[in-house]
């Protein structure tokens, strides 16, 4: 049990209260192990159980407990047929059943979840309502909703309100047991202490039960009035998230330091009370989270749901890989060797993995096959028992269901979805919807659900000094200093909007939570909350999206009432020296290349350390397997049609503009199909396409009455140069016949050879390259593949536009010379030692995969 802080003021609340509840006692001559107090939350029972005992430490006390742990311990509730539970995994499965009895079966996706939420909105304020007033307060409630109309735009909402309605009238309710005659007559005395929220079952009974209940204020604030608090209220406006958990945490140790235990840290904001328990945690202060997180974020839950992901049947690669990367079963080695295959083939979809011939790599083979077995055995529909089943099946073949048990969130997880031995029994009570057959698709949408649905609440730490826990739970609580964060205007609102799409005449009719009511309670937990002796209020004062934010209006009228001061940032500060890094100039004598091509010696023409990094020690980066179609798919698509196209016209050649637009059209579609191109993901492109093959087919008329040939396409070509080897694949090889003034046939009377690199770059782009000169390297380097004496190169640059232009480099033999000179020249270099250092500048390092080896972010 947390310490009692030393605080009067909570001390003083309990003994005016418990005094009151002594006089009521007395009053109606009841006995007290006969009179039931009823407190606002389960958190309160044992504070209330202390505070009574010190104030009576002999004879008999009263029972202090929620309404639902009393009607939990006076009956069993088991719910029949299609009741609403109260349990998320049962109650979407009635939700859906209970709409394709409405006819909408084909919306039955899409108004589930609002269905159920509806009729967990409404289910509290019916349970109000004696059972024998139920019936005429449903009519009262059906003549408030509008009418179904078949052509009304809100017909669906309308129908779900109505739907939620008759099932939640329809259904027994837990606390229905409190108004039976029996429990009455075993009670002397009853006492309801509320919270700030109004409770209307609170109410009913206290109607029901006349002059044996009385109700009495734990907090006898006003929320209209400004609250001074009895110690300090420092206030903090933080730059952003994490700088808010710092100095949130720095606040829950200056407490912790300063004696003051134990600290409440208010759970506004669920992601920053995450992220100042891991600040608190690497401090190695003990945090009770009361209230846990929601089942779904868990990792737990994450393993499980990656599971049926991969087993959809359009599963992405990256979703099957993840999967298996958590399973125990699945071999380390076998795996990375099958990342690695798919990586390099680029197959983003599963369904072309399992498809793909593995015959050349056995290992990998097995794996698939293996893989596509235990995702074979989640394809069928069947019904929810089965499901579970077979998914139990799985996780056991696969070794996760070990894993899961072992770990405290797992076998949360595990519970919640009915997957632990003796679960399946729990199902036969569930009605009809527990055995409508379920698509993969609707389970997987079903387990999401109910691990959304559901809390992990970590195994409590009794003697924590730091307790987190929702704001209006800081009722009769005594903590001698409270953490406030996230006050901003976004998560601290001064009139939160309710639930739930009901009209202010619903919610006033039938006792749901307005507007009104839901500000009066927000304000009261606020005051409330500032009477701690020591309070810290923290907001941001911008987003992750850098939005600007202010802070809460409850925040800013506090200010504006001088009820509060600037607070201190309590962070400890450090002084680090500063660790500029070296320039890296690493020395590649020793990593000798053998085989050169011309993306890497441009490479080194960049930046040596560059090809220090991806040439010599062959460091790469991991491609990826579903990333969207850009401008380097265009191109290499576009490299593929234009081979597929001249070479089946070198076969079959056609001079009509017309059969050449089929041609082409017909290498497009073929190449598009063995590249596994979604017509989808290829549209931005493939709308363009009319006009860049018209413009490429006007450029190559024009190009053939130069007097030019198609010769060859891709060809792969080697050149030795001393030690080295150069390598290459060149776009296109053209015979060029001299045509007029054209000089392009050698001494000997051949043709001239043309090579051809394709482009697809910004036109003006390509200019610069031709007019960069022996900068270029590019097409000399091709020529160096090359043994011909006399040979042009040039770039065609095939433009989205319809736009083909042909841009020749001048005088290619003589930059060819060049390069191969140069060539030499470096790697002699290279070989005698010479340091290798990072010079990249302006795109060259934009864009440089060993940007984060070279550190030229922290040079010197």
């Amino acid at each position: 049990m947390t310490v009692i802080a030393k605080t009067d003021q909570c001390t003083l609340l309990w003994r005016r209260v418990l005094a009151q509840v002594a006089l009521h006692i007395e009053q109606c001559a009841a006995h007290p192990a006969r009179t039931v107090v009823l407190v606002p939350y389960a958190q309160l029972m044992p504070w209330a159980h202390r505070y009574w005992g010190m104030a009576h430490p002999d004879g008999f006390a009263p029972r202090f407990e929620t309404t639902r742990n009393w009607a939990r311990q006076l009956a069993a509730f088991v719910p029949q047929g299609d009741d609403l539970a109260g349990d998320v995994a049962r109650d979407t499965l009635t939700a859906r059943l209970l709409l394709d009895k409405a006819g909408l079966s084909a919306q039955r996706d899409v108004l589930a979840t609002p269905l159920q939420e509806a009729a967990a909105q409404l289910a509290p304020a019916v349970a109000a309502v004696p059972p024998s007033q139920r019936e005429a307060w449903g009519e009262q409630a059906r003549a408030l909703l509008p009418p179904a109309d078949e052509g009304s735009a809100l017909r669906f909402e309308a129908v779900v309100a109505r739907i939620a309605l008759e099932w939640v009238l329809a259904s027994r309710h837990a606390t229905d047991v409190l108004f039976e005659p029996g429990v009455a007559r075993s009670i002397d005395a009853l006492v309801l202490l509320p919270g700030f929220q109004p409770d209307a079952l609170a109410q009913a009974l206290q109607a029901h039960w006349g002059g044996k209940a009385s109700s009495l204020a734990l907090w006898t604030g006003s929320p209209d009035k400004p609250a001074a608090g009895h110690g300090r209220v420092a206030l903090h406006a933080a730059q952003d998230a994490e700088d808010e958990a710092q100095r949130a945490a720095a606040c829950v140790l200056a407490h912790l330091a300063a004696g003051r235990i134990p600290v409440a840290l208010a759970a506004n904001d669920r992601a920053l009370t995450r992220r100042i328990g891991a600040h608190l945690a690497s401090a190695g202060v003990a945090v009770r989270d009361e209230n846990g997180w929601t089942l779904s974020t868990t990792r737990a839950a994450a393993r499980l749901m990656a599971a049926l992901t991969a087993c959809a049947w359009d599963a992405t690669t990256d979703a099957v890989l993840d999967w298996l990367k958590h399973v125990p079963r699945a071999d380390a080695a076998l795996l990375a060797r099958l990342e690695r295959a798919l990586r390099k083939s680029a197959m983003a979809s599963w369904g072309h993995v399992a498809r793909h011939d593995w015959a050349s790599v056995p290992d990998v083979a097995l794996v698939v096959a293996q893989v596509q077995d235990w995702r074979d055995s989640l394809r069928a529909a069947r019904a929810l028992p089965q499901w579970l089943q077979a998914l139990r099946t799985l996780l056991v073949d696969t070794g996760q269901w070990t894993v899961l048990e072992e770990d405290a969130a797992g076998a949360r997880v595990l519970s919640a979805l009915r997957l632990q031995a003796g679960q399946e029994a729990e199902l036969d009570g569930w009605g009809d919807g527990a055995g409508r057959r379920m698509t993969l698709a609707e389970f997987t949408r079903w387990a999401n659900e109910v691990l959304e649905a559901d809390r992990y609440v970590p195994a409590q730490m009794g003697d924590a000094p730091v307790v987190v826990l929702p704001m209006p739970q800081l009722l009769a609580r005594p903590f001698a200093a409270l953490v406030l964060p996230g006050c901003d205007e976004k998560r601290l609102q001064a009139a939160p909007e309710p639930a739930g799409e009901w009209t202010q005449a619903q919610r006033e009719a039938w006792g749901l939570p307005t507007r009104a009511s839901a500000e009066m309670a927000q304000r009261a937990a606020w005051q409330h909350a500032l009477q701690t002796p020591a309070v810290d209020v923290l907001w941001r004062t911008g987003d992750e999206g850098g939005e600007p934010l202010l802070a809460s209006p409850l925040v800013l009228a506090l200010h504006l009432d001088g009820a509060a001061q600037g607070g201190a940032d309590s962070r400890t500060q450090r002084t680090v020296d500063a660790a500029p890094t070296e320039r890296p100039q690493p020395q590649g004598d020793r990593l000798p290349v053998q085989r050169l091509s011309s993306t890497a010696y441009s490479d080194l023409r960049h930046c040596p350390y560059r090809f220090f990094a991806l040439r010599q020690l062959g460091l790469q980066e991991a491609d990826e397997l579903a990333a969207d179609v850009d401008k380097r798919d265009f191109g290499n698509w576009l490299h593929a049609v234009l081979q597929h196209f001249h070479e089946a016209l070198l076969a079959h050649p056609v001079q009509s503009p017309p059969e050449r637009v089929a041609r082409m059209d017909a290498a497009a579609q073929a190449v598009t199909r063995e590249q596994r191109l979604g017509e989808g993901d290829f549209l931005p492109f493939a709308a363009g396409w009319p006009q860049v093959r018209d413009g490429y087919l006007r450029w190559l008329a024009q190009h053939e009455q130069t007097g030019a040939r198609f010769r060859q396409a891709e060809l792969r070509t080697t050149q030795p140069l001393g030690s080295l080897e150069l390598v290459g694949t060149l776009d296109r090889v053209d015979a060029v016949d001299a045509v007029d003034t054209v000089p392009a046939v050698a001494a000997q009377g051949e043709p001239a050879t043309l090579v051809i690199d394709y482009k697809t770059e910004n036109d003006t782009v390509t200019r610069k390259r031709i007019q960069s000169g022996a900068e270029d390297t590019q097409l000399a380097f091709y020529a160096a593949l090359l043994s011909h004496d006399t040979l042009r190169a040039a770039y065609v640059n095939v433009g989205e536009r319809g736009e083909t232009q042909m841009h020749e480099q001048e005088d290619v033999v003589h930059l060819r010379d060049l390069l191969v000179e140069g060539i030499q020249h470096d790697f002699e270099r290279i070989a005698a030692g010479d340091p290798l250092p990072a010079l990249g500048e302006g795109m060259v390092c934009e864009y440089c995969a060993a940007r984060g080896l070279c550190r030229k972010d922290f040079w010197k």
